[in-house]
């Protein structure tokens, strides 16, 4: 059982042996001296008392986590508790009205006098005010709707004690309707009570949504860095867990993992916000307005599953061009591959419009894993010795890390080399370009170069 759950549960056991003794104590000199308006208060704790026992029960049942059938928990159990104990509430109101009425149609002689009576009203005002007290701190704290319940009755039940000390009081300076007043008093009272916590429940039942809730977790899901806006958000509770149903705008160019990072974050600080929240969180894709053709081209592809790089854009002030390197499997035969590539450029058509002029080229797509081993030494130290020689200008320097694999296609070469810091990665690129082409010309088994440019002294 949780803290809460346990807590709840000790503070209801309480609150049973309470109702219980005072119950029995008002009811016996109630009807030892003749009083309906302390007879109506004994059955009103009476009320209180069976409230109490269903309340111990039922947050048991309530803190027991989702299972199979119930998705939500057990929290609203509380609510339809709640509104048994709204309808014994209103069954006793109806009844203490028609025994006062009755009783003040036929003149009914009043009750006798007893200090023992306003002793015990004094002791049941204490004693409820101290229930009161602490199953209010404890429904704040554990959010439970049946706890809150129980502390408006016994705060409920110290007007009426009140009431009932006002109705004696009446009755024995000569007062005859006095004690008759004051039952009718309780009943008023105990009917206020019941509209009152009548329409809190009704609105949980009804999945209203919690005060100032859903403005709250706009906030908090907004904050959250990659949240482009939010579509539609629901709360609702369920006993004391806030369940919050949130469509939320994320950017269409963010890959998966990122997205999944978002909802962690948002469920992270609605937690934060909110204590026990639960969230539903669903990603929409949208187009950002800083997003450039590039990346809206790379979705594209993207949502058609093909492999793409090398996208260029051109603005030529009438229209824009594109050209797109395509990479699919080597072994395809052209025509399918074509009918791919044309999928493609329509897809970017419908997306920019038609006057839009896209140019692909197909090439083959490098295996995931192809197979090979490393070179030889003395084949490593040849191509690092051309690598030096190459880079002569001065402007590439410093070859250093060289690796050569052997493949099933051929040669592939890495290095690392130096640049000035200051160099535009355009100059840098252009230059290692050079190197590359020279180093594939001068050895013909060399299918590819990979090139890692750095300033000196980088980490």
């Amino acid at each position: 059982m949780s803290n809460y759950a346990s807590t709840k549960s000790r503070v209801a056991a309480v609150s049973v042996l309470a109702s219980a003794s005072m119950a029995a104590a008002k009811f016996a000199i109630g009807i030892a001296i003749g009083s309906l308006a302390l007879i109506s208060e004994a059955l009103h704790s009476s009320i209180d008392l069976i409230a109490t026992i269903i309340t111990w029960f039922v947050v048991r049942v309530s803190d027991r986590p989702a299972d199979d059938v119930h998705h939500y928990g057990h929290g609203k159990i509380e609510s339809l508790s709640a509104l048994g104990v709204i309808a014994l509430l209103y069954v006793l109101a109806g009844g203490i009205l028609v025994e006062a009425v009755t009783r003040l149609r036929e003149g009914a002689p009043p009750p006798a006098f007893s200090l023992l009576a306003f002793a015990v009203l004094g002791v049941d005002i204490v004693v409820n005010l101290w229930r009161a007290w602490a199953l209010h701190r404890t429904a704040v704290a554990t959010k439970s709707q049946a706890l809150a319940a129980d502390a408006l009755h016994f705060a409920s039940d110290v007007l009426g004690s009140f009431a009932v000390i006002g109705g004696l009081s009446l009755s024995a300076m000569g007062f005859a309707w006095g004690d008759a007043g004051a039952a009718i008093g309780v009943a008023v009272m105990i009917s206020i009570l019941g509209l009152r916590l009548g329409r809190s429940t009704i609105q949980t039942l009804l999945d209203r949504a919690p005060e100032g809730v859903s403005e709250k977790a706009r906030e908090v899901i907004g904050a959250v860095p990659g949240v482009v806006g939010i579509e539609r958000l629901r709360a609702r509770m369920v006993g004391p867990t806030h369940f919050i149903d949130a469509l939320v705008e994320v950017p269409r160019t963010y890959p998966i993992d990122r997205i999944d990072e978002i909802k962690r974050r948002t469920d992270d600080a609605l937690k934060l916000a909110f204590e026990d929240a639960d969230l539903t969180f669903t990603a929409i894709p949208v187009a950002r307005d800083n997003e450039t053709v590039r990346e809206r081209i790379m979705v594209i592809a993207r949502n058609s599953g093909l492999a793409v790089h090398h996208v260029t854009v051109h603005d030529l002030g009438c229209k824009i061009t594109v050209s797109i390197d395509l990479e699919v499997d080597g072994n395809m035969p052209l025509i399918e591959a074509h009918d791919i590539a044309h999928e493609l450029e329509r897809h970017i058509r419908d997306d920019f419009g038609t006057d839009v002029e896209v140019d692909t080229h197909i090439e083959p797509l490098e295996p995931e894993m192809p197979h090979g081993a490393d070179a030889s030494p003395a084949r490593v130290e040849e191509i690092s010795g051309a690598l030096i020689k190459l880079a002569s200008d001065g402007v590439i320097h410093h070859i250093h890390n060289v690796r050569v694999r052997d493949t099933e296609a051929g040669e592939i070469v890495n290095f690392h080399c130096y640049a000035e810091p200051s160099l535009s990665v355009i100059a840098v690129h252009e230059h290692v370009d050079e190197i590359e082409r020279r180093l594939r010309r001068a050895f013909p088994t060399v299918k590819r170069v990979i090139s890692h440019a750095e300033p000196p002294n980088a980490d």
